[in-house]
Formats: structure tokens, sequence, C-alpha cells
């Protein structure tokens, strides 16, 4: 099996990724801090929770779309799987936590944004958009038309990126104008979001043939490369398809995609069920707390 580094430093670690990166996390602790009151007058100082998870969410972004995992998910199923798992499952709710309420109303006030959210954040239509455009995306002859494309590519999948920030925006925010589910709703919106997920999953896993061309076709998973190796690194290699970087076979890989899909799926899902509960649990506690006792009637007499 060969190596991932005969592709390059560049197709291996994102320079460029990675000094945009940097660039917004420096620009992110600026507006935080020094420049936090020009931007708003009602700017809370940020917290050292929402610093190390800004830090922590920039850093995954990188190890998912920068590091040789994203090369890696242009020659392994299950590894483009568990890249979708990651930055549509776990890096969203991250990133909506890490922000400080006044930047978030910042954003929020401006015309266009605070409409788009206002509509695309509402329960219903955000559990059918992002789980709509997530299966749209891995039915064959779609994912095969955009996995080519570096246009469509980056224009679809920035689409989905944001589709799951709306998806998450119900459960993790904690704006007061924008809260849109309490109790029993927050424990029915994640199982949805589970069971509208599972089709997608299921098609995967129980297929009896490798379903995409990009990832079992040579010259369309050369076409695919294309995407983040660049041309000049690729013209003087000889690459017959991706088995020879895969050291599972096609249909193997593909099913553990699937798996690997659902099994991150419900480990996220199941956290964030288990943090309600305890948010649930911890109010219960505090309301009897402010409860009067009942008198003792033996003292009053």
């Amino acid at each position: 099996m060969l190596s991932l580094e005969m592709f390059g430093f560049r197709a291996m670690w994102s320079p460029y990724f990675f000094v945009v990166l940097t660039i917004v996390t420096l620009l992110f602790f600026l507006a935080v801090t020094k420049y936090k009151d020009q931007l708003s007058s009602e700017a809370e100082a940020l917290t050292k929770k929402q610093g190390i998870l800004f830090v922590s969410t920039i850093v995954l972004l990188y190890v998912i779309k920068g590091s040789p995992l994203d090369l890696l998910s242009h020659i392994m199923f299950s590894a483009h799987m568990t890249q979708m798992a990651f930055l549509y499952l776990v890096i969203p709710p991250m990133l909506i936590a890490s922000l400080p309420h006044w930047m978030w109303r910042k954003l929020l006030e401006i015309r266009l944004v605070g409409g788009v959210f206002h509509f695309f954040t509402k329960p219903l239509i955000a559990l059918v958009v992002f789980n709509g455009l997530f299966s749209f995306y891995h039915i064959p002859l779609i994912f095969d038309v955009i996995k080519v494309d570096m246009v469509l590519h980056a224009t679809y999948t920035t689409i989905l990126f944001i589709s799951a920030i709306f998806m998450w925006w119900p459960l993790v925010n904690h704006l007061q104008e924008y809260q849109y589910l309490y109790g029993i709703k927050r424990i029915g919106y994640i199982f949805a979001n589970g069971v509208l997920l599972t089709p997608a999953c299921a098609l995967i896993i129980f297929a009896d043939n490798p379903m995409y061309a990009t990832f079992s076709d040579p010259r369309a998973w050369a076409q695919a490369l294309e995407l983040c190796v660049p041309t000049s690194a690729l013209s003087g290699l000889s690459l017959s398809g991706p088995e020879m970087f895969n050291w599972l076979p096609l249909l193997e890989d593909q099913q553990l995609g699937g798996v690997l899909m659902k099994i991150i799926q419900e480990i996220v899902y199941g956290t964030v069920l288990a943090q309600i509960f305890y948010e649930w649990y911890r109010k219960e506690n505090a309301d009897a707390e402010k409860i009067d006792p009942i008198p003792d009637l033996q003292s009053v007499e």
C-alpha cells in the first residue's frame, strides 16, 4: 500500500487553510478583547470556557479539513463519512457555544442574516433542510457529480455546513429571543434528527455493491482527487485507483463509513440528550429549594 506523502506537503497539510484559520482566530480574540467595547456597548467579557471552546473548534476544523484526514477522505469512503460526521455534527454546536452572546446579537442585527436565521432555525424547517440536504448529497448520481466539481463541491458543502448550524441552533444557543424548544420538545427534536438521518446511513450500510464511482472507478476517483491535490503533484504520478491506498475492500470500506457515521451521530446526540436531562434535573432541584417548607404544626401550637 502506497503512502499519502507521495502527494506532497501542500496536499497533506493545507498550509493556506492553516493561515486562514490562524488569521480568523487572531481576529476573533482581538474582537472579543481589545475592540469589544467599540463593536458593542453591551459586550460581555469572553469567558475562559468560550475561549478554550473556540480554539478547540478551530483546531478540530483544521484536523478535519486541513490535515491528511482531508486527503484520506478522497480515498477512503469511511474517512469521508468520519469527516462529514465531525464537520456537521460536532463542529457547529461547538462554534455556536463558543461565540459570546453579544457577538451573535450583533451578527443577527444585520437584517438579511437575522431574517434568514429567524426562518431557517425554526425547528421543523431546520430538521427537514439539514437532513434533506445530507441525504440528497449521498444519492450516488448526485454525489459523483458534486465530488468532481470544485465549485459545486465548495458551494454544496458550505450550504450543508450552514444548514447544520441552523439545525443545532434551537438546541445550543442561549439567546432568550431565539428559544424555540422547551422540555420534552428538545428530546423529541434530537430523536427526530436521529430518525431522519437513518435512511441515508442504512442505504450505505446495506448496499450490495460499491455505490459511488468517485470511490471505485479510477477515472472518477482521479478527478475527485484533484479537489485537494495540486495538478502539478498528480501529473507525475501513475495511479490505478483508490485500492492503492485503501487496506479495505471497497464494499467493506463503504459499509464501515455508514456505520461510523451512525455511531458518531448516536454518541453526539446521546451526549446532548444527557446534558438536557442534567439541566432539567438541576432546574427541578433549584425550583424545589425555592418552595417554602411546610411549617411544623406542633411547634406552632
